[in-house]
């Protein structure tokens, strides 16, 4: 991260002076140049290569991409990676055995693949709405029923009993939310929680969703000192949950 394109290069260079002196390589293949709306795209070039600009890219596992939907495509990516997951394991979802077992299978192989890495999401009614649609069209899958048999979405969840992925999604967050709070050895996760721009202000209209906002709503403005007392903290996390799997 730089503020300019001039220390970025410089940024760079750097680094890759210092791995050819220890013996190593940066992989400029995987080395990418991304920036937000106030900086014109502009190759840079590191040695002999000129290092790609893009406007997305995965990393980590994730789709990392800057800008008010920055999460919309990684959403739809965590769809797509849950219904591979779900169809290499169709014969099992689609055979004779007990439910039970298909919703062990369902919980400890397709949910976690559509919840990887949710706990950095600023969370939005929209997607969990969208990953909710997706999770109720795996179960139907699952009981062989369809949307023209008209099974209220209660009745099927109350027959395939796998976790709600809001449930999921919202557990997840409030526990690594918690867990950065807590932090005490000067890490990246808090440092950038508590940053603040210098200048500029927000938009005009209404604002993205920030990933404190939820939390907020929940313990407050000083959630992070609400956090250092972990039965507190536990016990607020009930309410945390349930704000966001008691959407429809």
């Amino acid at each position: 991260m730089a503020q300019s394109l001039e220390d970025l290069g410089q940024m760079l260079a750097d680094l890759d002076g210092v791995s050819q002196q220890i013996g190593l390589k940066m992989n400029m293949d995987k080395t990418k140049i991304m920036s937000n709306v106030h900086v014109a795209p502009t190759p840079i070039v590191v040695g002999n290569s000129v290092l790609e600009v893009v406007d997305e890219y995965v990393y980590l596992g994730q789709t990392v991409q800057l800008g008010k939907s920055n999460f919309e495509k990684e959403v739809n990516r965590r769809i797509r990676l849950g219904w591979a997951a779900f169809g290499k394991l169709r014969n099992v979802f689609t055979s004779k055995i007990p439910q039970c077992l298909k919703t062990k299978c369902f919980n400890q192989c397709v949910l976690p693949v559509m919840a990887y890495g949710t706990e950095t999401w600023s969370l939005t009614m929209g997607l969990i709405r969208k990953l909710r649609v997706a999770q109720r069209a795996m179960e139907r899958a699952m009981l062989g029923v369809s949307l023209r048999d008209r099974i209220r979405n209660e009745e099927i969840r109350r027959r395939t009993k796998v976790i709600d992925i809001a449930q999921r999604i919202s557990a997840l967050k409030w526990q690594w939310a918690g867990h950065i709070a807590r932090r005490t050895d000067g890490r990246w996760g808090s440092k950038v929680l508590q940053w603040r721009p210098r200048t500029g202000k927000r938009s005009v209209g209404r604002p993205p969703t920030r990933w404190t906002d939820d939390l907020v709503k929940v313990a407050g403005n000083r959630w992070m000192q609400a956090a250092i007392n972990r039965p507190r903290w536990k016990s607020l996390g009930e309410a945390y949950v349930q704000q966001w799997t008691s959407i429809g």
